[in-house]
């Protein structure tokens, strides 16, 4: 199987072996047991942060397909929701703004798995899945035994998790607390509270909030849609940078972080760095509706989306002096 069957890119050469695990205890016989004959092993969810290389995977390729979602309920603890990891994201916010679940419905639209949001600590418009998380349950690849962290235990600052660099660890299930209303989490995105016609801090009913972000997401081409080009991507490719004060350009806008740093919009640096909705020429470019999304325009490679973000990497570097690092993980090949 190639690759790029498997991911949103939909790019990547071919694995050695293919294992799609349908059962916690499928995928943890498949892990365990390449562990122990010292076989490379890639655990694949929805595909949506891969970046695969050209050569593919000389090794072991085990697609998450687990399912199941566990609620217990009451009045006081809210909704603690059980989800397993190899659950589409889309579908457990969609259920959750369905059952009056609240707490994750800015998060609607991301593709992928739930096994890989705490990975990354998955945000947009204004919440992260670190703010409902309670705890994760993992495989530990050391030993084979299997570990439960709590949220505090599991590091989360943004875009990162204390098991995002780590293969060690394989993620089983996530549990989630959220509450029992039908209203949205407080708003925290500007962006979204004008869509809303809100201020900022208000609560607003949570399917409001889904269809909003769900359209905010399809102008951006960042619904996956097989017809679009401009969804044959990771997504955002570049991080927000977080930087100290004085290495801000003065006139760039500025979010401000724990401990004194400021957070920068990567966008506004690629833009400003001359690459603008669209840019480049060949099969990967810039997306038509979003500067931070690297495409697949049909035909193109790994090498070929390597060599774009390298460009405009090097771009922000000379104009700003700021170095962009890349979200999607980045498998057999690097910036």
């Amino acid at each position: 199987m190639r690759l790029a069957e498997l991911t949103t890119f939909r790019l990547g050469g071919p694995a050695r072996r293919f294992v799609a695990a349908t059962t916690e205890a499928e995928l943890c016989e498949a892990v365990r047991s390449c562990d122990l004959a010292g076989e490379p092993v890639l655990v694949v969810g929805g595909g949506s942060n891969l970046l695969v290389a050209d050569d593919g995977f000389d090794g072991t390729v085990v697609r998450v397909a687990t399912r199941g979602v566990r609620v217990e309920a009451d009045s006081c603890g809210g909704a603690w929701v059980e989800v397993a990891a190899g659950e589409p994201w889309d579908g457990v916010v969609a259920r959750a703004v369905d059952e009056g679940w609240s707490g994750v419905e800015a998060l609607s639209g991301i593709p992928g798995s739930t096994g890989a949001t705490p990975l990354q600590n998955v945000g947009a418009y204004g919440q992260e899945v670190a703010q409902t998380i309670a705890r994760v349950r993992l495989l530990d690849r050391a030993d084979g035994s299997q570990r439960t962290l709590t949220a505090a235990e599991c590091a989360f600052a943004y875009r990162s998790s204390a098991f995002r660099h780590d293969p060690r660890w394989v993620v089983l299930s996530v549990t989630f607390q959220l509450g029992l209303t039908a209203l949205s989490a407080p708003v925290r995105y500007a962006e979204l509270a004008r869509r809303l016609g809100v201020g900022e801090g208000e609560r607003v009913p949570a399917g409001e909030v889904r269809s909003a972000v769900l359209d905010l997401r399809r102008g951006k081409g960042m619904l996956l849609d097989e017809a679009d080009h401009d969804t044959w991507s990771a997504g955002s490719f570049f991080l927000n940078p977080v930087l100290d004060d004085e290495d801000v350009p003065p006139e760039a806008p500025r979010y401000p972080q724990e401990g004194g740093r400021v957070k920068v919009p990567a966008a506004w640096l690629v833009e400003r760095a001359g690459f603008s909705k669209g840019w480049g020429e060949g099969p990967a470019r810039v997306s038509t509706k979003h500067t931070l999304a690297l495409t697949n325009r049909g035909g193109a490679t790994t090498e070929d989306v390597l060599a774009l973000a390298r460009t405009i990497r090097d771009g922000v570097q000379a104009r700003f002096g700021i170095r962009l690092e890349p979200e999607p993980r980045l498998v057999g090949c690097a910036l």
